[in-house]
């Protein structure tokens, strides 16, 4: 016998069997056990994730010799038929390729005539979307006044190209896709049923290729089995998909953290060397920068299996302010739109990198509630930070021969020349300082932030700390809540110098002659949100 694809051969044949969906199968049991059974059915989502298979077996279920219900009996010759598509009372029609309006009104002329074999007549039609006006027009009168031996199954991709007369005669099920556990759950029964020898990481790249599709997933598996010669590889896998290593990304984003153009050009000329897809590789940045930001947000959350590695996503948080991640993502969303637009998808690509470390927050070292908008640009790499955010303060540190040392008191000025970045320079910019003696700091944080107080970002921050001194001291950070802070802290003075600011301008426009002219004459109004004030434009 000529080989099946998987994809049929493993096609389910009850609503047992199916994989998901349980919020239609409970729907569709319900009313076959109860007998309240609709007359049309539209089964709508994405390719690949089980519309023609769940109407096949509710076509199985109203035509089991054994009686309507939810559990057909499989072994009839009612069900035999329709798994082998030649029951004669199970009309299956392809809209794509029926269009015309003669062909619908051909189709439906023998509706009015009872099942041959069967208790129902089934039309089951795919992609009914693909009708034409006068076809739907055409197919509307029967839905309006059915035989009550027949039953209309609807499947489509594109519910929205359904006319409403249509879909309010339907009773209508949304099918999800699949997330990539299931998948990878039901590719693995597959194997172990097919007796074929799989790794674990392989499985999770098909599940995650397939996009949630299980038939996307049953084709990359035949087509990985094939590749592998009878075995399903991790690294065959990733081979045959063209996937992209998350190492080689996580490299990119090192660079950009560390304001290193060379590694970062150095490593758009290895993926060059590999024929990568910068499509695809920009893709990849933004999804390794997404789970940054939700760790630097939610330290801890948003991470499983198909994630990136937790311990490196933290390295990277830590090495990134959140204003830095969420300018990196922006730049890379236009990018990604505008990149068929470059001469050379590689040096579109490279451009959009070097834009990445060309730009950055007006105020990086501020925490998030106090950002400003990102608009300044800067020459060479990101070492020096934090000199938007406090002009006024010395930004040497203690080490540089002849440069001069913040006094022992200025809390903002040790900030500026500590050059903190990422979490640790959140957990400086939150605490006021109580006192510095030789041999001791002592720091109150702020209890609003208290979830900053790690012992690692304690012991980057003591470290920096000494660094910037040139002695050792012992760092010390009271983070009692009962206890009233001494004084604002860098973020808070931050938060109140943009707030009056803000406050200033907005009061201006609002005193503006002009602006009241305007109003008068036109009745124009002022968008709030679109004041800023002159410094911040």
């Amino acid at each position: 016998m000529s080989y099946q694809v998987l994809a049929r051969k493993w096609r389910p044949r009850s609503f047992a069997e199916l994989v998901g969906q349980a919020h239609v199968l409970r729907a569709l049991v319900n009313a076959l056990d109860n007998d309240r059974l609709h007359h049309a059915y539209l089964f709508t989502g994405t390719r690949g994730v089980g519309k023609t298979t769940l109407a096949r077996i509710l076509a199985k279920s109203l035509n089991c010799e054994t009686g309507v219900g939810s559990h057909p009996c499989g072994e009839c010759s009612a069900c035999r038929e329709i798994d082998e598509g030649r029951f004669v009372d199970l009309i299956e029609v392809d809209a794509a390729s029926r269009t015309k309006v003669d062909e619908t009104r051909e189709l439906l002329e023998n509706v009015q005539y009872a099942p041959t074999r069967g208790r129902y007549k089934v039309y089951l039609i795919d992609e009914v979307h693909m009708f034409s006006n006068h076809s739907f027009n055409a197919l509307l009168k029967t839905l309006e006044e059915p035989p009550p031996h027949v039953k209309f199954l609807l499947a489509t991709t594109d519910p929205q190209k359904l006319p409403v007369t249509i879909l309010s005669r339907c009773l209508q099920f949304n099918l999800k896709r699949l997330p990539p556990e299931q998948i990878r759950d039901y590719l693995e029964q597959i194997l172990e049923r097919e007796g074929i020898n799989a790794e674990a990481g392989a499985l999770r790249e098909l599940a995650r290729a397939a996009d949630g599709s299980m038939r996307d997933g049953l084709s990359l598996l035949d087509q990985a089995i094939a590749y592998g010669g009878g075995e399903v590889r991790e690294a065959e896998v990733r081979t045959m998909l063209g996937t992209i290593e998350r190492e080689f990304v996580y490299d990119l984003v090192r660079a950009l953290a560390a304001g290193d153009g060379k590694a970062l050009l150095a490593r758009v000329g290895d993926a060059a060397e590999r024929s990568t897809d910068f499509a695809a590789l920009l893709a990849e940045l933004l999804s390794v920068l997404q789970r940054i930001a939700v760790h630097q947000a939610l330290p801890g959350e948003g991470m499983d299996e198909y994630a990136d590695a937790p311990e490196v996503i933290a390295e990277l948080a830590a090495a990134l302010t959140p204003e830095d991640v969420q300018l990196h993502y922006q730049i890379g969303l236009i990018g990604r739109r505008d990149l068929p637009l470059a001469p050379d998808p590689r040096g579109g690509l490279e451009m959009i990198l070097l834009r990445m470390l060309s730009f950055r927050p007006a105020a990086a070292a501020q925490t998030p509630a106090a950002a400003a908008p990102a608009r300044a640009a800067r020459p060479g790499a990101r070492g020096a930070a934090s000199q938007a955010s406090a002009p006024a303060a010395p930004t040497a540190a203690a080490s540089g021969g002849g440069a001069a040392q913040p006094a022992g008191d200025d809390w903002p000025g040790l900030i500026a020349a500590m050059g903190l970045r990422g979490l640790a320079g959140q957990l400086a910019e939150n605490c006021t300082l109580i006192s510095c003696g030789d041999s001791r700091v002592q720091l109150h944080l702020d209890p609003a932030h208290q979830h900053l107080l790690t012992p690692a970002l304690q012991a980057k921050l003591a470290e920096a700390l000494n660094r910037c001194l040139g002695r050792e001291v012992r760092l010390e950070i009271d983070s009692g809540s009962g206890t009233p802070p001494p004084a604002e802290t860098p973020a808070q003075q931050q938060a109140r110098r943009s707030q009056e600011r803000q406050q200033a301008a907005e009061s201006a426009i609002a005193a503006d002659e002009t602006v009241r002219a305007l109003q008068d004459t036109f009745n124009a109004r002022v968008q709030p949100d679109s004041i800023r004030p002159l410094d911040d434009a």
